[in-house]
């Protein structure tokens, strides 16, 4: 079923219950007043006639019937019937003859308890009172059809009934419109989603002006969007970038090959040709191990096997690994406000994949380093690590620090150095990757300096 018929549905019986409960309220008070009303009527009625019969002196029976064929006000068939303390009868007046109410002794009784009773008999409706003062004592029964009232009162149902049905069929058709009108961004937004595609990322979902659900719908899809295009831009670079870095060895490989093999050559030559082509083997396959690093460390989490480290064996680990990269290379460690408890050192994450972040962010610094050394400092707080790794080199432009980060990319004064400029990015996302940051500070001709923060696994708890 379509949302909107459902909207319209679930609008229509919410309004049929509320128009329900209205109806039936109005009519139940009305009701319940003409029953009171009638009841103290013919109270009144009993009343009067018992004050009559108690004043025998003055009021005769033939007299107190005269009173009551006189006051006939809106009630029709009166009847009233009077019985003493024994049940006998000792008073009875109708409106129309032979016409009388049965009563019972039992009824009698109830009434002289009580005090009155209230009871229907046929059409008609009756009181049954208990009269008693100085002289008296007697139980006075009173009966009528209250012809006004029920007039009245099915009046009132009848007009609650046409407007309960009105009502609901306006409910039906409005709320048809209304849930059309009230869907009806949502069909734009659908229309809008529906023409974009992987060619035509550019274009945005209007948001309109009043800001509402649907615009923070559309604004969240604008969103996603600029996400989505991001990342198609990235991969389309990162795709380009690294066919290009492909190509270059492959092409210098055939070349080789294809000049060795014009001609018959000693086995010196051949031997040159083979050890530059071994060069370009290994820097190929370098560069896809650096691939295949980058795509795991494009994933999440969940596909990787995560344990506590401690993160100064990790920074303990780097001047081994650099001296098996350059015997040059070398690390100046400077560890402060260390904790005592050792819990406090421990993160959550993949040692090989922090330890190669964390490395290649120091061969960097090495690398362009004047003397081939960086220092690296660790600070401990109760929430998070922080890892600063710092060079003396030539510094970075600064309108070169917002895209350092970005896959391939190198500084222009640095395309002389080698690599693949994949070195910063894969460090990068290997610490997204475990939840932390990476920021950069650098001035041409002091030094960079790069800052690792990660979360301390306290504060992480049982769940990464």
């Amino acid at each position: 079923m379509p949302v909107r018929f459902r909207i319209t549905l679930l609008f229509s019986v919410l309004v049929f219950i509320i128009l329900s409960m209205v109806c039936s309220g109005v009519y139940y008070f009305f009701y319940t007043a003409r029953i009171n009303n009638i009841t103290q009527r013919l109270k009144n009625r009993a009343i009067t006639t018992g004050r009559f019969l108690s004043q025998r002196e003055i009021f005769d029976q033939k007299l107190v019937q005269q009173i009551d064929s006189l006051t006939t006000i809106s009630l029709k068939h009166k009847t009233v019937q009077a019985y003493g303390y024994q049940d006998q009868p000792i008073y009875s007046y109708s409106d129309v003859e032979n016409d009388s109410i049965s009563v019972s002794g039992d009824l009698l009784d109830d009434a002289r308890v009580k005090g009155d009773i209230y009871f229907k008999q046929g059409e008609k409706e009756a009181v049954a009172y208990h009269y008693t003062d100085n002289n008296s004592r007697f139980v006075i029964v009173v009966g009528a059809q209250d012809v006004e009232g029920k007039e009245s009162l099915q009046s009132l149902r009848n007009i609650l009934l046409l407007s309960f049905l009105i009502g609901n069929i306006v409910v039906l058709v409005t709320g048809y419109f209304f849930s059309r009108g009230l869907l009806l961004p949502v069909k734009r937004i659908a229309e809008d989603v529906a023409e974009i595609s992987a060619q035509n990322l550019a274009r945005r979902i209007d948001t309109g002006t009043s800001k509402d659900e649907w615009f923070h719908l559309a604004n969240t899809l604008n969103q996603l969007l600029n996400r989505l295009q991001d990342s198609f831009e990235l991969q389309r670079r990162f795709i380009s970038n690294a066919s290009h870095e492909l190509s270059t060895p492959l092409t210098s490989i055939s070349s080789q090959l294809e000049v060795a093999l014009q001609r018959e050559r000693d086995a010196e030559s051949y031997r040159t040709v083979m050890q530059s082509i071994y060069q370009d083997v290994q820097h190929m396959s370098k560069l896809t191990q650096t691939l295949l690093e980058f795509a795991k460390a494009s994933g999440d989490p969940g596909g990787l096997e995560i344990n506590l480290i401690r993160i100064d064996e990790i920074l303990l680990k780097l001047p081994a690994e650099l001296a098996k990269i350059n015997p040059a290379y070398g690390v100046k460690l400077k560890f402060e406000k260390l904790p005592e408890e050792e819990e406090k050192l421990l993160v959550f994450g993949n040692d090989a994949l922090l330890t190669t972040a964390i490395k290649n962010i120091v061969v960097n610094a090495c690398k362009y380093s004047v003397d081939s050394q960086a220092s690296i400092g660790l600070i401990v707080d109760d929430k998070s690590i922080l890892v600063s790794v710092r060079d003396d080199g030539p510094g970075i432009p600064e309108r070169e620090l917002g895209n350092i980060f970005q896959p391939f990319y190198r500084v222009e004064e640095s395309r002389t150095t080698g690599g693949f400029g994949l070195g910063l990015s894969l460090a990068e996302r290997i610490i997204k990757l475990h939840r932390g940051s990476i920021t950069v500070q650098s001035e041409e001709g002091k030094g960079t300096q790069f800052d690792i923060y990660l979360p301390a696994a306290s504060q992480l708890g049982t769940e990464f």
